[in-house]
């Protein structure tokens, strides 16, 4: 008889509840990034592969299990023939396993540039995560207001024109789930139309103190929190957010009244549920993934890089993913500890991001530049204190963090996270996770890490020298309540949880 697995028995509860959930209602996904982009081969043939990013990442178990429709922005050529070719402006998806159809949101490039590379990125994005300099930067000038008014309001409006065409499709009112800051107002456009419809709106980002908000014009912030109460639920990836938000509609939006007990938005006679769901990740397929062929392979090769104890860092090279800090602390820690030098190696798993942004290209720099220093000052002909991998390659990733004795996670902030659960999951040594208090995911497993501050380079390299000289006994307890705490609260888990309080609402 075959045994079945917990996460076995929860995904079955799972796709029971969404049947029942979507028996009289269609579900529309709507996303800036879709989950298959379509390349033009040198042939000039289509050729679809995954899609990118975190939100496409986060949700590839409900392409799984659920029947939808996913609307995205058309990210290159590729998607926009597809979108021309689309019969009823829709097609099914190309790739094993999904059974959702794609929507593609066609819009002019200028328009997009200016929507996504001077609205989104890098304003809403360094806004979020506290990564202005108030007295140089932001600067809201001409182009910023343009880019407002000729970029983020006319994509969004062409995101809601292809959920309300969408709906078409649907006998009842639909589902609809809207993600991230690329999309604030597309649920008060999509309400106008469709008022019948539930709106669920989820932010995989930081929302910052309403003071941070002031940074921009007030009828930006007002018309933000405006559209995102004309949502049912509203959705953040921690308590500390849920109360940013609801704070922020207290300061921006008059007519509202706000309730922290309930923490719900009444405007415009509508309520809106502002809830904290933590997002996760898929434990079983994560370790199906590190156990693969290719993952193995890349851990055959990677053996031979690992120190006596070897620390391990995943992340994008951005500036809020504070590497700079942790090398310096690894520096300090080397300082100090003669002892450790040709014993201790730093293992870095680095993917370039938003290279074309400026402050990204300085911040690569410095990394590059700091991992140079610390290896002419510390190494040797025959080690290194530090190598880096610059990057974008998930499975290797994936077997590094099978071989961590620490892993390093010091963001400035994170709405979670991800790595910070993947990689006590895959583990196989014990190994103990450092992890930022301002990272999302602390909320859940502080009890299981040792805690830094996210400026406290002095704090982080005392981290480092705990963990690193940690027992045997310590390493096996930390590592026990991480597994466990992510294993009960993986990414059905979210999704459930996000589902049911949908379902909820509609009775």
């Amino acid at each position: 008889m075959k045994v079945v697995s917990a996460g076995e028995r929860r995904s079955a509860r799972f796709v029971d509840q969404c049947a029942d959930m979507l028996r009289d209602r269609r579900l529309i996904l709507v996303s800036n990034r879709g989950p298959v982009e379509y390349h033009v081969s040198p042939e000039g043939n289509l050729q679809p592969r995954r899609g990118s990013g975190g939100v496409v990442t986060a949700l590839s178990t409900l392409t799984n299990y659920v029947d939808f429709t996913w609307v995205a922005s058309a990210m290159g050529e590729g998607d926009r023939r597809v979108a021309q070719q689309a019969e009823g402006g829709r097609v099914k998806s190309p790739l094993p396993g999904q059974s959702l159809y794609l929507r593609y949101v066609v819009t002019p490039r200028r328009v997009y540039h200016k929507f996504y590379n001077i609205f989104c990125n890098p304003l809403l994005w360094f806004l979020q995560h506290y990564m202005w300099s108030s007295p140089y930067n932001p600067n809201v000038d001409d182009s910023v207001y343009d880019a407002w008014e000729t970029g983020y309001i006319p994509v969004n409006r062409a995101f809601a024109e292809a959920v309300v065409d969408e709906a078409k499709h649907s006998a009842s009112p639909p589902y609809v789930m809207l993600h991230d800051y690329h999309l604030y107002l597309a649920p008060g456009m999509v309400r106008e139309a469709l008022p019948e419809a539930l709106i669920q709106h989820f932010l995989h980002i930081p929302w910052p103190d309403p003071a941070y908000w002031q940074m921009l014009p007030a009828f930006m912030r007002s018309a933000i929190c405006e559209s995102l109460c004309a949502s049912d639920i509203l959705g953040f990836q921690t308590s500390r957010d849920v109360h940013s938000f609801l704070q922020s509609c207290e300061m921006f939006v008059e007519q509202a009244t706000v309730d922290h007990t309930k923490c719900t938005v009444t405007l415009n006679g509508r309520e809106t549920a502002v809830r904290c769901y933590p997002i996760s990740i898929d434990v079983e397929e994560l370790r199906g993934i590190a156990n693969s062929p290719r993952a193995l392979e890349y851990e055959r090769k990677l053996r031979p890089l690992l120190g006596e104890k070897t620390i391990v860092r995943v992340d994008r090279v951005e500036p809020s993913k504070n590497i700079v800090r942790g090398f310096k602390a690894y520096r300090l820690l080397l300082e100090r500890n003669q002892d450790l030098i040709g014993k201790v190696k730093f293992l870095a798993f680095l993917v370039p991001s938003r290279t074309h942004i400026r402050q990204y290209q300085r911040y690569l720099q410095e990394v590059e530049g700091l991992v140079a220093e610390i290896n002419e000052t510390f190494g040797s002909e025959d080690w290194q204190p530090i190598t880096v991998f610059y990057e974008n390659n998930y499975i290797q990733a994936m077997a590094a963090m099978k071989l961590y004795d620490v892993l390093l996670v010091n963001s400035i902030i994170d709405g979670m996270n991800l790595v910070a659960k993947e990689g006590p999951v895959v583990n196989t040594r014990g190994g103990i996770l450092i992890l930022s208090e301002t990272a999302g995911a602390y909320a859940q497993l502080h009890e299981g890490v040792l805690a830094v501050a996210p400026a406290d380079v002095e704090g982080t390299a005392q981290a480092l020298y705990q963990a690193l000289n940690a027992s045997v006994e310590e390493r096996e307890k930390w590592a026990n309540l991480l597994v466990q705490k992510i294993e009960e609260e993986d990414v059905i888990h979210w999704m459930e949880s996000q589902i049911g309080d949908m379902k909820a609402l509609v009775g």
